[in-house]
């Protein structure tokens, strides 16, 4: 048994997705297990059977060496033009099918049709995406119109979500992109985005004085209490494998 095959095994039978580090501990933990197994059954009188030679092998697993896997099993996949791959998301490793299989994946799913963000939507989730965390009345003065509508359509497809509020006057909402947002995007951090560094810096037009906060703003923090999720909303991300 390789360690190869056990990574892949782990990643298939997990639900969420799963770091470097943390595979490596599951490999360790499982060495663990089994050399406490045999010092009891040694200590019980019994004759247990020597471990085997690839498992003890096993108890030095690092991250590095479960990264370097990773990149060999997808090396794999491509060169065997497999219909999935291995991809990395914020909060570690999953097993997708490629995009190009998405046409046949959606028939699983006939219910739950595509949605794509409007001009306007994208606009101002770019802003969030970029500035974040950030006011309404900051995402406003970029725009140069109001984005209450926009706002509320990103927060109902689970996109951003309210971080808090800022240290103003009126205590305005903050918002953030939540982790769908990377989902659906197919990045793993904000710095992935394009021009990341250069477009952070730029400066921004500035927002008129915050007043209190508005009784929209109020009825966003509600809705955004229980807003559903939107799983849909990453019509363009790889489809996960069962």
């Amino acid at each position: 048994m390789h360690l190869s095959q056990i990574i892949e095994a782990l990643l298939i039978a997990s639900q969420p997705p799963l770091s470097a580090d943390e595979l490596a501990r599951l490999v360790r933990a499982r060495v663990a297990e089994a050399e406490d197994i045999h010092i009891r059954e040694t200590s019980e009188g019994k004759e247990p059977q020597p471990l085997p030679d690839w498992l003890t092998a096993l108890a030095a697993t690092s991250a590095g060496d479960v990264s370097q896997v990773l990149e060999e099993l997808n090396a794999c996949y491509a060169k065997e033009q497999r219909a999935f791959t291995l991809v990395e998301r914020p909060k570690g490793w999953k097993i997708f099918t490629r995009p190009e299989y998405g046409e046949f994946v959606r028939q699983l799913f006939p219910g739950r049709k595509p949605e794509r963000l409007s001009g306007p939507a994208m606009e101002t989730l770019a802003i969030i995406a970029y500035r974040q965390p950030i006011t309404k009345a900051a995402i406003e003065a970029v725009r140069g119109v109001a984005c209450d509508g926009m706002i509320q359509k990103l927060l109902d497809r689970d996109l951003i979500r309210i971080s808090g509020r800022a240290e103003l006057p009126g205590r305005p909402l903050l918002y953030e992109t939540t982790e769908l947002f990377f989902e659906h995007f197919g990045i793993r951090t904000i710095d992935d985005l394009p021009n990341a560094n250069e477009l952070r810096k730029v400066k921004l037009p500035q927002p008129a004085e915050e007043q209190p906060v508005a009784d929209v703003e109020q009825q966003l923090a509600f809705s955004a209490i229980g807003a559903p999720s939107a799983a849909a909303a990453a019509d363009e991300s790889p489809s996960e494998t069962p």
